[in-house]
């Protein structure tokens, strides 16, 4: 079946809406407007406006609606427009969500879905351009995930509807548009492990998210090249699949962290940290990462994607990795 990311992404919710009548979504413009990236489209018309549920500009108070109508029973999927917006909500994730099955001694859950776009490389400029999962990836009480493919935009988010606690889904914005092939009868995906989505020998590539297809091109490209690149897709950001990870470098004995969130105090310094922690005498050359540079995003194409990490960067790390 060929389809997009957020077609894979629409037929998920549709499914859960169809499956379990306490799942309902609610979000800025995600019932008459269809949602700013279209993933809600024809839902409302389909579903109502007790389960499409368009909200007030103001993401404390919605996010902390569905904290409580997670709270109460339901299976609530809230939909934040953009990474940035989050931060308004950051009280009703990490005070509220993360902690209260440990506050109540486990006599209550959230099991609380909430998507929000992330990332660059559309010319959104700095404030809408934020690349934050890393973030949300330090606070226990959460799982964090990144879908990267059709089959984990498709499959995601009834295992995270599952979870008792938050599940937070980062979908890179530049995402939303890729097409390519997904089974009929895709569903449900695994939400613990990480992927090897191009086996190799000679450098581990770790990454996640909207980076994966630039991994992926330098990766061809260095195939060119007679150097084997293994492609890791992350997947899940916390807990962090630290078994995958180990075992990818032990085999390759080198590792570029790819992560378009900023170098300093970044997800790519954690992986890098175990991996010196768990495999330090397996490397045969330093951790390398490629991350975004150290400054608000540029507006300017050229100067966005010079900011950003591209394929030729990533293949660079990993040759200089290989030939010093």
């Amino acid at each position: 079946m060929r389809t997009t990311y957020r077609e894979a992404l629409r037929t998920a919710h549709r499914e859960a809406l169809r499956r379990d009548p306490r799942v309902f979504l609610m979000g800025e413009d995600v019932g008459r407007y269809g949602g700013s990236y279209a993933v809600s489209k024809g839902l409302l018309e389909e579903f109502g406006p007790e389960r499409i549920r368009d909200t007030p500009l103001s993401e404390s108070t919605f996010v902390g609606a569905g904290v409580g109508a997670a709270l109460a029973g339901m299976r609530p999927i809230v939909e934040i427009m953009t990474v940035n917006f989050s931060l308004l909500a950051l009280d009703q994730i990490v005070n509220n969500g993360a902690l209260l099955r440990h506050m109540s001694g486990g006599q209550v859950s959230v099991p609380l879905v909430i998507r929000m776009a992330t990332g660059a490389g559309r010319q959104v400029a700095a404030q809408h351009s934020h690349s934050l999962e890393g973030w949300y990836a330090h606070i226990p009480g959460i799982k964090v995930l990144a879908p990267a493919t059709l089959e984990d935009a498709r499959g995601m988010l009834w295992s995270a509807l599952q979870d008792p606690d938050p599940v937070l889904l980062f979908e890179h914005a530049t995402l939303y548009a890729a097409e390519g092939d997904l089974a009929e009868g895709a569903g449900a995906v695994d939400i613990a492990r990480a992927a090897i989505r191009r086996p190799g020998r000679d450098v581990s590539i770790l990454t996640y998210g909207g980076t994966l297809p630039k991994a992926l091109a330098a990766a061809e490209a260095l195939g060119r090249e007679g150097i084997d690149a293994e492609v890791i897709d992350l997947r899940v950001l916390r807990p962090l699949d630290g078994g995958a990870i180990l075992a990818s470098v032990r085999k390759t004995r080198r590792a570029v962290i790819v992560d378009e969130g900023w170098r300093s105090g970044s997800l790519s310094a954690e992986i890098s940290a175990r991996i010196m922690e768990g495999a330090f005498y397996d490397l045969d050359a330093p951790v390398a990462r490629v991350c975004s540079a150290e400054t608000p995003i540029p507006y300017p194409r050229h100067l966005e994607e010079a900011a950003l990490p591209q394929p030729e960067g990533i293949a660079a790390a990993a040759r200089e990795l290989i030939h010093g």
